[in-house]
């Protein structure tokens, strides 16, 4: 039989059905970002999400869960994606060769700064931060970030009220990370969204808890600690024994688990630290044990004998939703651990077996030979009638001393493909399996727990399995029965954490029937008790948990929670059947097992003789109870009568099923509640060319290195002391120098959560480039600045009672403008928390903050401020003082620590009591200050002021030129508005003399550029331009555009090759001449009205 996939049946798939699937979906994908792009309504979106999900449901029926991108990328697109990275090679390498623009030139900078002068804390910890009178002239994020976090901690400030019952609440658990290491970009993601919903929840008055944990990573630190201990020591964890190496495993998780808890605090996760959670702790073992005996005695944990998936390199059977499944064309090598070289896949094998008492073979076929040394039949349908004389007869097998029936199941057999005949290896296959159960044929393991051949293997015992493969079929061919090999396209099940070849084992485990709990939770969100979001992953929750199977709860490792089953022998009797399921009982406490079996058995208690099952829980298992766990359930505490159920889980999506559904699962089972109402699904973190991270690439991005900065020699460094070969070391070394020549700037964290949280958008995965970072640290870079030179206005100023008291409608229009467009932002930022929409939560704050305050209001209010006797000059401070507060609440949750340090340099109001920026009420959009009167006025003049600047532009002015300028209007009611900014549009655009009139034609020597339908600008060119040199040029230009135009057409005049071309090459060449044809025309009038100047 072929090789399983991660169903319970071997996957054939069709490459040319899986092509065109993933085109599908690619084309899918691609209305769906248009339509987005677009900002499409609902009703249109929606339909083409749903199709989408359809297309991702198929293909995950095809591949199997897991299997969508090994899809993508390995199958579909295999040749046209070579073709395309061939394509795109010179142009990264260039970009390479060029460094990485504003992060190679800040890197460098602010690097060889921190080496010179190291910044220096002076404040003692936990106090509040000391702050330098005068705000520094460069911001340097590491400074202002420092000791505030220690302050707000030691302040008590990340912790809710325990004894408040009546206040509107919000409760998140942190998506425990794996105490394997370090955190990645990744859990960046998730602290910064998670920290900004805390801190606004927090400063809306809810009474907040945001619980931190890590987890105890079962597979995972397992795989890392034997592989540094095997690289330190050279011994194995069976070297050091069960007891000795787990305490190895807890100084890693004591050295491992404090760099992480150092990481989420350098990065502002404003968590309550006294409730933190371990899931290997106490108080969430005692959690586990409990929920395992309530789930068996309620019947839903089982223990049973079935086929599993199992790892030879960890020896342990591992979930169905941990299986990469690689999607094979046909001849595939591929490397395997514990195998110097890489080994053939994509072959299916023929040979022959002899029919006892006859000169007659029966060939049969298969694509993993070694398994025919547990053959224990050959199958044959019962209607061929090419094997109707076998009916009843026997094969022997060549190698072992064993004869195997010829059984007739018109189930398994399809007379029309290959031979009619098939192997049988129940022990070894997901169909044999069933088919042995049909039979009651013998169950033989040919394999070690190791994926060594067992001693049942005659003379291939103690081999390899894959060297097993290649001898079997020599051996084969030498005896005449090898019928040869051919290419077969395939499926390979690869381990997740190890990536070696699973093989379909038959072992006694621990099972959880998942089919009830698994209906309740696709009915919450049908019922919409539990929202999805984006909703765009209903349709694959559905499908997922509607053909859910049970699930293997148990492990073969030494680090996890132990399994709470006991196996009982009597004393003074033989030692039981290690498969008499019976003989198993399980309970919370040795004595409380010992007391349960002395009742089944009817012995007294000191004639039971106990001993625990070796295994442990599935990691997933305890990560499935931390949203109650961590408050103490069982027990009936005051944190679960508070903080449960709680309101929010917010994850990556690809932890969808690992986690959240079974969060759902356990806590609708065990508590009755829901364990939260929302679950917001963030995307993926990748590099800048979308791939995904990995040490081996050096891509992979500690949040610290952007926060501090790091050399390009330390990235290095750290890379040299993890766990790769020396091979992946010096590739990652390489990526590193081409992608971080001068190391990574620091960006401080505020610089890196806005970034993730701007490029942060529903359903589309990060392709984050480290620019991007230095961007939104420029950002921070502009409010220090915008604020420092603000703040010089505001010294000894004392802000009014209220906000804006006194604000008329008299007042200047920039005044009434940008406290309009402050209100937008805070009902906009409102709005996107509400939704989950964290791009335009950051877009909304630096649109506002930059583009408005900073580039317009700061501007047009110089004259106020740099005239002290100005009417209007003390509303403009209370502006000025409004606008500066409002904003640093509402970015505060997303700036945590820049925000805090400006909110601390303002004045305060009388009656403000907020020692933090952190406790101060989140500003909420204001009636009466929403103007669209002053925003439309407003807009007229940035207009004109814009349509000034462009002219220049356009018409080759230079800059410190002064050209003079008419303004012309078609309605009379807008001539006080334009007067009134006459001054501002002189300094702002660069222009001299201004004339405003009403209708009237250009003067001679004035060109004519429109702001809209009743404004024009009238632009001096004489004497302004070089006519000459300016026609010259533009004739050039219009020589270039004509020549592109012509070239199109020459090619459309042979009708019958132009007919070949692509129908949408043909389209674009379309357009193309129509875009020619307006660009040659405006061509030649601006010529003419240069040549009108001469």
């Amino acid at each position: 039989m072929s090789e399983p996939a991660d169903g319970s049946a071997p996957v054939a798939v069709d490459p040319a059905v899986l092509e065109d699937l993933v085109k599908q979906i690619t084309e899918a994908a691609s209305a769906v970002r248009t339509l987005k792009e677009k900002e499409a309504a609902t009703e249109e979106l929606e339909p083409a999400i749903n199709t989408l999900t359809t297309l991702k449901v198929k293909l995950t029926d095809m591949v199997g869960v897991g299997g969508h991108e090994l899809a993508l990328n390995k199958s579909a697109y295999k040749k046209e994606k070579k073709r395309l990275e061939g394509a795109e090679k010179p142009k990264v390498k260039q970009e390479f060769k060029q460094g990485e623009g504003r992060n190679s030139k800040l890197a460098k900078k602010m690097l060889e700064k921190r080496q010179a002068a190291a910044v220096v804390n002076n404040t003692p910890a936990g106090e509040k931060k000391i702050m330098e009178e005068e705000m520094a002239k460069e911001y340097d994020p590491e400074a202002v970030e420092m000791a505030w976090y220690a302050w707000w901690e030691q302040s008590g400030f990340f912790k809710p009220r325990d004894d408040d019952e009546t206040s509107e609440r919000f409760v998140m658990v942190i998506p425990p990370p794996n105490v394997t290491g370090t955190l990645h970009l990744g859990h960046a993601l998730t602290c910064s969204i998670e920290d900004a919903l805390t801190r606004w929840h927090r400063m809306l008055g809810h009474n907040t808890l945001w619980l931190p944990g890590t987890d105890h990573a079962g597979i995972a630190t397992q795989v890392v600690v034997e592989k540094q201990l095997f690289k330190d020591t050279k011994q194995t964890k069976h070297d050091l024994g069960r007891e000795a190496f787990l305490e190895k495993v807890w100084e890693w998780k004591h050295a491992k688990g404090g760099h992480i808890y150092n990481q989420l605090r350098l990065t502002g996760a404003s968590v309550d630290w006294s409730r933190e959670a371990f899931t290997m702790g106490d108080k969430l073992s005692r959690a586990v044990i409990e929920a395992f005996c309530r789930l068996y005695e309620k019947g839903k944990i089982y223990r049973d004998t079935k086929l599993t998936d199992w790892c030879c390199t960890l020896q342990s059977v591992i979930s169905k939703i941990e299986i990469d499944n690689v999607e094979l064309d046909g001849e595939t090598k591929l490397s395997v651990p514990g195998y110097d070289k890489k080994i053939d896949f994509g072959f299916i094998y023929s040979f022959a077996y002899p029919v006892v008492d006859s000169d007659e073979v029966i060939v049969v076929a298969t694509t993993r030979p070694e398994t025919m040394l547990g053959d224990t039949a050959v199958a044959i349908h019962p209607k061929d009638p090419r094997y109707t004389h076998l009916h009843g007869k026997f094969v022997k097998h060549p190698f072992v001393d064993r004869q195997i029936p010829i059984i007739l199941d018109e189930v398994l057999v399809d007379m029309s493909f290959g031979t009619g005949a098939v192997k049988i290896t129940p022990a070894h296959d997901p169909n044999d399996f069933a088919c042995g159960k049909r039979h009651n044929l013998e169950f033989i393991d040919c394999m070690t727990d190791d994926g060594f051949m067992a001693d049942n293997c005659g003379e291939f015992k103690g081999m390899k399995r894959f060297d097993c493969r290649y001898l079997v079929m020599k051996k084969l061919d030498a005896m005449g029965l090898g019928k040869g090999k051919k290419p077969n396209p395939m499926t390979i099940p690869l381990c997740s954490r190890t990536q070696d070849i699973l093989e379909p084992r038959v072992k006694p485990q621990w099972y959880c029937d998942c089919n009830e709990m698994a209906a309740r939770a696709v009915k919450a969100v049908d019922e919409g008790a539990l929202r999805l979001i984006p909703s765009s992953h209903e349709g694959v929750w559905r499908h997922w948990l509607n053909n859910i199977q049970d699930w293997c709860i148990s492990r073969q490792l030494w680090w996890g929670h132990r399994v709470p089953a006991y196996f009982v022998d009597i004393k003074g009797e033989p030692k039981a059947n290690s498969a008499d399921v019976s003989r198993w009982v399980v309970g919370r406490t040795e004595a409380e097992v010992k007391k349960k079996a002395a009742e089944k058995f009817g012995k007294p208690e000191e004639d039971i003789i106990l001993s625990q099952d070796e295994d442990v829980l599935d990691t997933w298992f305890s990560s499935g109870l931390f949203p109650f766990s961590t408050m103490g359930w069982p027990d009936e505490t005051n944190d679960l009568k508070l903080f449960f159920p709680g309101h929010l889980l917010e994850t990556g999506y690809d932890i969808l099923f690992f986690w959240v559904a079974r969060m759902v699962m356990f806590a609708q089972e065990l508590t009755g509640e829901l364990p939260f109402k929302d679950v917001f699904l963030h995307t993926l973190v990748r590099d800048k060319y979308g791939h995904k991270m990995s040490k081996s690439r050096g891509n992979v991005i500690d949040p610290l290195w952007v926060v501090y900065g790091i050399t390009l020699e330390e990235l290095h460094e750290n890379v040299a002391s993890g766990n790769l070969a020396e091979k992946e070391v010096k590739a990652a070394q390489k990526a590193q120098n081409e992608q971080f020549p001068e190391g990574i700037a620091p960006c401080g964290a505020d610089g890196l959560r806005y970034a993730l949280l701007l490029n942060c958008s529903q359903g589309s995965d990060i392709n984050l480039d480290i620019n991007g970072v230095v961007s939104c640290r420029n950002f921070c870079n502009k409010i220090w600045q915008a604020t420092r030179l603000a703040t010089s206005n505001l010294v000894g100023y004392t802000p009014a009672k209220t906000p804006l008291e006194g604000c008329r409608p008299d007042m200047p229009l920039v005044l009434r403008w940008i406290v309009s467009r402050l209100n937008h932002m805070v009902k906009r930022s409102n709005e996107a928390f509400t939704a989950y929409d964290f791009h335009e939560l950051a877009e909304a704050g630096r649109v506002f903050f930059w583009e408005e305050f900073c580039d317009v209001f700061l501007e047009y209010t110089k004259r106020i401020f740099n005239n002290q006797e100005h009417p209007f000059r003390t509303d403009a401070l209370e502006t000025l003082y409004t606008v500066l507060e409002t904003t640093f609440r509402a970015l505060h949750p997303t700036l945590p620590f820049l925000t805090e340090e400006l909110w601390q340099r303002l004045p305060r109001r009388e009656g403000t009591t907020a020692t933090s920026v952190m406790l101060a009420k989140y500003p909420q959009a204001e009636d009466g200050w929403t103007s669209t009167e002053a925003e439309a006025q407003m807009d007229t003049v940035l207009s004109v002021a814009k349509t000034m600047r462009a002219a220049k532009a356009n018409y080759k002015i230079a800059p410190k030129a002064t050209p003079n300028v008419t303004v012309r209007l078609q309605k009379e009611e807008l001539s006080a508005l334009v007067k009134s900014h006459i001054e501002d549009f002189q300094k702002l655009s660069g222009v001299g003399e201004i004339q405003v009139s009403v209708g009237g034609a250009a003067p001679a020597g004035y060109v004519v550029s429109s702001v809209n339908e009743y404004i024009d600008v009238l632009m001096e060119l004489a004497g302004n331009v070089d006519v000459e040199a300016e026609v010259a040029k533009m004739e050039k230009e219009k020589l270039k555009l004509i020549q592109n135009r012509d070239k199109i057409l020459a090619e459309q005049k042979d009708t019958v090759k132009y007919a070949k071309k692509p129908e949408a090459k043909q389209k674009e060449d379309s357009e193309r001449l129509v875009k020619l044809a307006q660009e040659i025309e405006q061509k030649e009038k601006d010529i003419e009205t240069f040549k009108s100047l001469a």
